[in-house]
């Protein structure tokens, strides 16, 4: 058994929360993305966070240095859009490979700096949707068109999650999964990744409901989305980003009763505000997030956008003497013959 599963029978595993928000209280302009390296790179690269994994070091580090002093058990890497079909919009396709192993490695230093023997730390390796769908057209001319294959897209995750795990992550996190197809393809590159590195790590898997519809971008339903995912040995399977802590829950309560995996849950501090700010304040947002626990339905908390180690300070004080969701074979889950 992988440690986190031990450790999340006992307790709240607790995750960190924004990357991003943090990077913006830095205000870096563009020659503070370009730094020296790429102060003549022939494209506009204020904005691509996953470069500062190679610009800036000590900004990415000492964010997930905050998180776990907060109280974070696990830090994802700042490798949200280190694919090539993201990184294609800045021209560092061949950059891929260096950002993933930087951004491992800064993670597991500040990983192995806060470890002690009763609180051992861990990374997850961030494996983001890319900005492509395919599920969907971005062209309503053409409703079968599709800007990307599955092929294609499935090279793009395994040159990352190979990256990854030779930088050293402990698990790898696919996340804020608007299109199941994409993320289908993210396993299926997974699994080539295990064979071409000869090491296996754990798989969080973390879908994303767009709105009260309660579906996701491509239209699954919470059920659908968790049966479309249930063929894989899954540590865990959660929602995060699109919805505050509130309006998260219904769609978790689906998702618990349904499945035998972890269940994670990691929502935005509210939802935005009219200048695209998020407004919940530490406290509310741990309260909001400890009705789960009342709930009986996570396993792993912690925050998306909007949120702050105080943030993740806030929740990890409110839940740590509360006990988890309770593991259990559920309607959904058939195990293998």
């Amino acid at each position: 058994m992988h440690p986190l599963q031990t450790i999340a029978r006992e307790r709240i595993l607790i995750l960190d929360g924004a990357m991003g928000s943090m990077l913006q209280e830095y205000r870096l302009d563009e020659a503070g993305y370009r730094g020296a390296r790429f102060a003549d790179w022939g494209h506009p690269l204020k904005g691509n966070n996953d470069l500062l994994n190679l610009t800036q070091p000590q900004i990415v580090e000492e964010i997930h240095a905050k998180y776990f002093a907060a109280g974070a058990d696990i830090v994802e890497t700042n490798t949200f859009n280190a694919q090539t079909v993201s990184m294609a919009d800045y021209g560092m396709e061949s950059l891929v490979r260096e950002l993933n192993l930087a951004g491992a490695q800064l993670a597991r230093k500040a990983a192995d700096a806060y470890t002690t023997p009763d609180k051992p730390r861990f990374v997850a390796g961030a494996i983001g949707p890319t900005n492509r769908t395919l599920s969907l057209s971005p062209d309503v001319n053409r409703p079968a068109y599709r800007a990307i294959t599955f092929d294609e897209l499935a090279t793009a995750y395994q040159e990352q999650a190979e990256a990854l795990i030779e930088g050293g992550v402990d698990v790898l996190m696919v996340e804020t999964i608007f299109d199941t197809l994409n993320a289908k393809a993210a396993l299926f590159a997974i699994q080539d990744a295990f064979v071409a590195t000869g090491k296996e790590v754990p798989i969080m898997i973390s879908g994303t409901i767009t709105d009260a519809s309660g579906r996701t971008l491509s239209g699954q339903t919470t059920e659908a989305f968790l049966i479309s995912m249930s063929h894989m040995p899954l540590l865990s399977i959660g929602l995060n980003c699109a919805l505050g802590a509130k309006d998260l829950r219904p769609y978790l309560q689906t998702l618990a009763a349904n499945t035998p995996f972890l269940i994670s849950a990691y929502p935005n501090a509210g939802l935005p505000n009219a200048f695209g700010g998020y407004d919940e304040t530490p406290t509310q947002m741990a309260d909001a997030v400890s009705e789960y626990l009342d709930l009986g339905i996570v396993n792993i908390l912690g925050g998306c956008c909007g949120t702050t180690p105080e943030h993740i300070g806030a929740i990890e004080q409110a839940v740590s003497p509360l006990a988890p969701r309770g593991l259990h074979k559920a309607a959904f889950y058939k195990e293998a013959a």
